[in-house]
């Protein structure tokens, strides 16, 4: 145990001291995020997260202390029933969980990125509803993807308790992503929704002092002796709710692919901590995919289907590759039909 929490507390900090590198150092001053540094960082976060990944493939056991057969075992028995093992030395044996385990989070870290873009473009709408100042942008989204990676802690822990006390859980969760990617399929356009017209919006409100006006990039500031927050605050708010939003898609989403907590939050908060950049890179792009919502559902869909089919999967020995192709498959083309079929007002543009 003391050995997942000297790695798991390692990973951590490390994300944070980079995270705080970017805040502190590098984006010291507000400023508009240009296309150069948005790629510049989101080559470093990816380059971190493929990090990871050869962590996982070479060294993936040390995260629950694997030291003998019988904790292989059990890990297996307990994270990755599915997995049948072929190997009758303890070094290959380790060696088939660790690229299981490392699959495992590839597929979970594409989905979460593919369920991101939905994400950014919410994201958008709310800043831009808000009227933010784009030099804003980025310290709205560094403490929102910081608030992000606590909740998710949370969330994704408690998650895997639950489900090794009451495994039905998975099939609550295999139905609530079908229902959610048919409600996308089916679902109106509400991109003109005012988030002013939010029900958190109007609480907040109501019971805080808000100024009308933006403040730097101040979410508070004291003026008589009172208290008063900025819009700044408000959308930060805003961002921080659409994430618990989202976070009850992906998290079911990522746990269809692997029963590991560690797996499902690394592969979740790799994917988080590059939703910023991210963000700027597709802000201005989000809208000419029109086949990318499409690609999300069908997502969705899969993924809850195969949660409810968890049981015959785990029998028929479903490898987590098989669904690392399927979301890859499914990206790419999302992306070709939307570039190969652009809406008719926008084709000329």
């Amino acid at each position: 145990m003391s050995t997942e929490v000297v790695l798991l507390g390692g990973f951590l900090l490390l994300i944070i001291l980079v995270l705080m590198i970017d805040l502190l150092v590098v984006g010291r001053h507000s400023h508009v995020v240009s296309t150069k540094e948005a790629l510049g960082w989101s080559a470093v976060w990816f380059t971190l997260s493929m990090g990871f990944y050869v962590f996982l493939k070479f060294f993936g056991h040390m995260l629950h202390g694997i030291e003998t057969p019988a904790e292989l075992s059990e890990v297996v028995s307990r994270y990755a029933p599915e997995i049948k093992l072929r190997m009758t030395d303890f070094e290959g044996m380790l060696r088939e969980y660790r690229n299981h385990m490392s699959m495992s989070y590839l597929a979970g870290y594409f989905i979460e990125q593919t369920l991101s873009i939905d994400n950014v473009f919410v994201m958008l709408l709310i800043l831009q509803g808000f009227s933010v100042p784009q030099k804003n942008y980025k310290t709205v989204l560094f403490w929102g993807v910081l608030g992000a990676i606590v909740l998710r802690f949370i969330f994704i822990f408690a998650g895997a308790a639950l489900i090794q006390r009451f495994d039905w859980i998975l099939y609550v969760f295999g139905a609530f992503l079908v229902f959610q990617g048919t409600k996308i399929l089916v679902k109106k356009d509400d991109a003109k929704k005012d988030p002013h017209d939010s029900a958190i919006v109007k609480f907040l409100s109501r019971y805080l002092n808000i100024s009308k006006e933006y403040h730097g990039d101040k979410f508070a500031f004291k003026l008589k002796g009172k208290v008063f927050f900025t819009p700044l605050m408000l959308v930060l708010v805003m961002v921080e709710f659409t994430d618990v939003v989202f976070a009850l898609d992906s998290i079911p989403a990522v746990f269809s692919v692997s029963l590991d907590p560690f797996v499902v939050f690394f592969s979740n908060i790799f994917a988080i901590i590059g939703l910023r950049s991210l963000f700027f890179l597709l802000a201005n792009l989000v809208d000419k995919f029109r086949f990318l919502n499409i690609g999300v559902s069908v997502l969705l869909i899969f993924v809850g289907l195969k949660l409810l089919a968890h049981s015959w999967l785990v029998e028929i020995g479903f490898k987590s590759s098989y669904s690392l192709y399927f979301i890859a498959a499914t990206l790419v083309l999302s992306i070709v039909f939307s570039v190969l079929f652009p809406e008719k007002g926008k084709a000329k543009k």
